[in-house]
C-alpha cells in the first residue's frame, strides 16, 4: 500500500496524507504543518530543502521569542516608573524582590516549555506562547494605573509576564532540531541574540515613554506591544512548520539529568545568561540607587547593555563554529572577571562613567558567552553519537538522539541559566541591606566567573584520556574536546 507525500511551499517532504505508519497517521490527524522525513545532515536534503524551510522557521521563530523576551522585560521598566512621586510606596528592596519573582517564574517555565516542543509541535507551541502573552500585558497596563496597591497585588501580576521567559526555551529546542551540526552555533546564536534583543527593546519604548510623557503613564509601554504580541503570533501560524523528529521522549530528559555535563553546562550558564538577564533587570536599580539617577537618566542608559549584549550573542555563535565553544567561552569569563574588577573599583570610588562602561564590556561579554556555552551543547551530543557510531550504532538512530539529548539539555541549561538572573536581583537585594550599596554582589560575581574559568578549563579544554568514554564531555573515540565544543 502506498502514500502521497504533502509538499510545504519549499518542496520540503511532509506527513504522509493516507497513513500507512504510525508516523503518518499521527502526521495525518495532526495536520499538513508536520514534516516527517528531516535530515538536516544530509548535504543534498539541506542545500535542496532543508536550509529554506529551516531558516524560515528561524525567523518567525525570532519574532516570537523577541516579543516574549520583551514582555519578561516589562517590570525591569515598569519599576522605574514606581516612584513616590507618583504615588508608589515601594522601596528599593521591594523592586528588586519583584523583578527577582518574575526572573522567577520564567526560569520553572522553561522546562516545561521545552517539553512542550515535544508534545504540541515547534509550529503549534509558538502560536500558543505568543498569543498568551496577551494576558501579561494587559494585566500590567491595568495594575500600573492602581500605585496604592499592595506589593503582593504588584508581584501576582508581574509575575504573569514570567511566560516569556519560558518562550526562549521552547525556540531555541525547536531551532536546534532544525539546523546540521555546522551551523547551529550561528542558528542558536541568531535565535537567541534577536530573541534576547527584546530586553533592550522593551527598555527603549520605555525611555520614549518617559521622554514623551512623562513617569505618569507607564501603562503606555505595555500597551504599545499589544499588536506586536498578535502579530507575532499569527506569523507563525502561518509560516512555521512541526517537525515529527523533535517528539523527543522523556527518557532523553531522563538520561541528561544524570549526565553531569548537563549541569555542568548550566552552571557555565548561569554565568552568562544568568548575568545578562539578571543585570538587564538590575542595571537601572543600581544607577538610581547608587548614583542617584533619575526615572529618565536611569531609562536613557539601562537600554545600553542589553543592546549591546543581544547584538553579540550571534558574534559568539559564529566565534564557536569557528575556534570551539569551549575555547571562546573560557576567554569570554577572562574578560568578564577583568570587566567585573573595573565595576568593582568604579563603585568603590563612585566613577559613573568607569561602571557604565565596565558594565557594558560585561554585557557584551555574556552576549558572546551565551552564544559560546549554547553551542557546547549540540557538539557534546554530536561526538558521542558518532562515537556510538563507530562502535557500530545505526547513524541515523545515534544522531537523532544525540540531537534529541541536546535539545534537552538545551531546555534544562535554560532554565537554570534563568535561576541565576533571579540570584543576581537577590544577590543585590543582599547587598544592599548589609553593605549599603552594590559593591558586595559585584565582588560575589567575579568570584563565580573565576569559578567558570575553571570549569571550563579542567573539564572541557583537555584532551580525553582512554577512560573517559562514560563520563567525559567526549568519549574517547570522538575527536579532543577542544575540537569538539
Amino acid at each position: 500500500m502506498t502514500s502521497t507525500d504533502s509538499v510545504t511551499p519549499e518542496g520540503g517532504r511532509l506527513a504522509a496524507e493516507p497513513a500507512t505508519s504510525p508516523v503518518t497517521v499521527e502526521s495525518q490527524r495532526r495536520g499538513s504543518r508536520w514534516i516527517a522525513d528531516w535530515e538536516p545532515e544530509d548535504p543534498e536534503f539541506w542545500e535542496s530543502t532543508g536550509r529554506r524551510i529551516a531558516r524560515r522557521n528561524l525567523y518567525h521563530s525570532v519574532v516570537a521569542e523577541h516579543f516574549g523576551f520583551a514582555v519578561w522585560s516589562l517590570w525591569s521598566v515598569l519599576v522605574l516608573f514606581m516612584t513616590a512621586e507618583n504615588g508608589f510606596s515601594v522601596t528599593p528592596d521591594d523592586k528588586f524582590l519583584l523583578v527577582s519573582m518574575v526572573t522567577l517564574v520564567g526560569a520553572v517555565l522553561r522546562l516545561p516549555y521545552s517539553f512542550a516542543v515535544a508534545r504540541f509541535g515547534g509550529r503549534n507551541w509558538t502560536v500558543f506562547s505568543a498569543l498568551s502573552l496577551l494576558v501579561p500585558t494587559v494585566a500590567a497596563a491595568l495594575m500600573v494605573r492602581n500605585p496604592d496597591a499592595p506589593l503582593w497585588a504588584f508581584t501576582l501580576v508581574a509575575v504573569l509576564a514570567g511566560i516569556g521567559g519560558g518562550n526562549f526555551a521552547s525556540s531555541m529546542t525547536n531551532i536546534n532540531q532544525f539546523f546540521p551540526e555546522r551551523e547551529k552555533g550561528w542558528a542558536l546564536g541568531l535565535n537567541a541574540g534577536a530573541g534576547n534583543l527584546g530586553v533592550a527593546v522593551v527598555q527603549l519604548v520605555g525611555l520614549l515613554v518617559i521622554a514623551v510623557a512623562g513617569t505618569a503613564y507607564p501603562e503606555i509601554v505595555p500597551v504599545i506591544f499589544l499588536p506586536f504580541v498578535l502579530l507575532a503570533g499569527f506569523l507563525a501560524w502561518r509560516y512555521m512548520d512541526n517537525l515529527v523528529a523533535a517528539r523527543t521522549n522523556y527518557s532523553s530528559y531522563r538520561a541528561v539529568l544524570r549526565d553531569r555535563h548537563c549541569w555542568l553546562i548550566s552552571f557555565l550558564y548561569i554565568g552568562t545568561f544568568g548575568s545578562f538577564i539578571g543585570f538587564g533587570f538590575a542595571f537601572g536599580l543600581v544607577l538610581q540607587n547608587d548614583f542617584g539617577r533619575t526615572p529618565l537618566q536611569a531609562a536613557s542608559l539601562t537600554f545600553l547593555g542589553p543592546l549591546l549584549g543581544s547584538f553579540s550573542r550571534p558574534l559568539g555563535g559564529s566565534l564557536a563554529d569557528r575556534f570551539g565553544g569551549a575555547r571562546v567561552t573560557l576567554w569570554t569569563f577572562v574578560a568578564m572577571v577583568a570587566g567585573t574588577g573595573v565595576v568593582l573599583a568604579a563603585s568603590f570610588v563612585d566613577s559613573l562613567p568607569v561602571f557604565i562602561a565596565g558594565f557594558i564590556v560585561v554585557f557584551v561579554l555574556t552576549g558572546i558567552g551565551n552564544g559560546s556555552t549554547y553551542k557546547m551543547i549540540p557538539g557534546i551530543y554530536a561526538a558521542r553519537a558518532e562515537s556510538a557510531i563507530g562502535a557500530g550504532a545505526d547513524p541515523a538512530a545515534a544522531r537523532a538522539e544525540g540531537r534529541r539529548r541536546s535539545g534537552a539539555v538545551i531546555g534544562i541549561a535554560g532554565a537554570v541559566g534563568a535561576l541565576g538572573g533571579m540570584l543576581i536581583n537577590l544577590t543585590f537585594r543582599e547587598s544592599y541591606n548589609q553593605f549599603g550599596d552594590a559593591t558586595g554582589a559585584i565582588a560575589a560575581f567575579l568570584v563565580y566567573y573565576v569559578a567558570c574559568i575553571v570549569v571550563t578549563s579542567v573539564v572541557y579544554l583537555r584532551r580525553p584520556s582512554s577512560g573517559t568514554a562514560g563520563g567525559s564531555a567526549v568519549p574517547a573515540q570522538a575527536p579532543a574536546a577542544h575540537e569538539v565544543v
